[in-house]
This record gives C-alpha cells, structure tokens and sequence, in this order.
C-alpha cells in the first residue's frame, strides 16, 4: 500500500506543480513574447545583412570567374585562328614548292 501511496503522491504533487508552470507560461507570455521579439529583430536584421552581403559578395566572384573565363577562350581561340592561318600559309606555300610566282 505504502508503494501505492508513493506513486499516486508524486504524481499528483508533479501535476500540480506542472500545472502551476504551465499557468505562468499562459500568463507572462503576453509580457515575454513581444519583448524577446523586439529583442530579436536586430538579430534578425544582421543575419539578413549577412546574407545580402555573402550573396553580393558571391555574385561578384562569379561575375569575375566568367569575364576570366570569357578572356581564356577568346585567346584559345586566337591562338586557334592562328594556328589554322599558318597551316593554311604552309599548304599553300607546299602546293606552289615554295616559289611565289608558282600559282
């Protein structure tokens, strides 16, 4: 019986003591909720800032990696033309045996 009486006393004593908590909660969150929200807001506001800046900052690294890329292909390409400019000179000059008035 003493066990039984154990059990039951712990856990009304628990029920009302949550109980009591849970009334406080209802009560001062009216009070705590609006505070922690202004309290909140610069927080909010930096990390906001932060990611502007990272996505601005991410943004320019990417524009500069292109205009990178961009230049490395125009000279692959120059050098490219050129390369096909000289084979065309050297097969001109090997069909004409090298003479210019050949032709």
């Amino acid at each position: 019986m003493a066990l039984l009486d154990d059990v039951f006393g712990g856990f009304g004593s628990s029920l009302v003591s949550t109980a009591l908590v849970g009334v406080g909660v209802v009560l001062a969150a009216p009070v705590v909720v609006p505070a922690l929200a202004a309290g909140m807001r610069p927080v909010a506001k930096a990390v906001i800032k932060g990611g502007i800046m990272m996505y601005d900052k991410g943004a320019e690294m990417v524009a500069e990696a292109g205009e990178q890329l961009s230049d490395l292909v125009a000279e692959v390409r120059s050098e490219l033309d050129a390369a096909t400019a000289a084979a065309a000179d050297a097969a001109a000059s090997a069909s004409t045996n090298g003479s210019p008035l050949n032709g």
